[in-house]
């Protein structure tokens, strides 16, 4: 699956994905686009966090506690 979820963004903006984490986000902004459903969203939540990325919004929470 990852490497499906890699080259769909690849594809998308012609480069690799810096971090786990920005594939994270970029399939988060899909989702709230509505560009993906819902159990998508989870089935590829699931696989990236278990890889240990982080979503931005996460990260920012994680940092004001």
């Amino acid at each position: 699956m990852l490497n499906e979820l890699l080259d769909a963004f690849e594809m998308e903006h012609k480069f690799a994905p810096q971090t786990i984490d920005n594939l994270l986000d970029y399939y988060q902004k899909k989702y709230i686009n509505g560009e993906i459903d819902i159990k998508t969203y989870q089935n590829i939540y699931s696989c990236l966090h278990e890889k240990g990325a982080v979503s931005a919004h996460e990260s920012s929470l994680l940092e004001k506690s």
